[in-house]
């Protein structure tokens, strides 16, 4: 049987899903992911893109840390690093310190394609952000990272 409206109303209180944080952050990620999606070089996923740059950045990485620095968990991580690896974008040895762990580095070729999404990736966040002001971004960013 059909729970009522008022029977409906009674349990949620003053409890409005639109009033929620998480439902706000989930449409804006959706949004952002949108327009990820469609500007990206080659079709790079967020977390490849991701664990990409941190690589040019850092040359190298235990695949542990590179999860730690693009905050992804252990599966997550090991899946990107398999898919970019089968793409020849990055390469990955036992660690010389320690051979239970996996160390990870960027290829020239995935050099490359970083320095090509550069220019789309700013673009990407430059779209996501187009409804706010320049100082609301700033804002925006310093709110998400505290939270985060």
């Amino acid at each position: 049987m059909a729970t009522g409206a008022a029977e409906t109303s009674s349990v949620l209180g003053d409890y409005r899903l639109e009033e929620q944080v998480g439902f706000h952050l989930r449409r804006a990620g959706q949004r952002h992911a949108a327009i990820f999606a469609s500007g990206m070089v080659e079709g790079l996923t967020p977390t490849q893109w991701a664990a990409l740059v941190k690589l040019a950045e850092l040359g190298s990485a235990s695949q542990n840390l590179l999860g730690r620095e693009t905050a992804m968990d252990a599966a997550t991580i090991k899946g990107v690093v398999d898919r970019l690896g089968r793409r020849g974008l990055i390469a990955t040895a036992p660690d010389p310190d320690d051979a239970r762990r996996t160390r990870v580095s960027i290829s020239p070729e995935g050099l490359k394609l970083v320095q090509r999404g550069i220019v789309p990736a700013q673009a990407i966040t430059a779209e996501t952000l187009k409804p706010l002001a320049p100082a609301e971004r700033r804002l925006l960013l310093d709110l998400l990272g505290r939270i985060a």
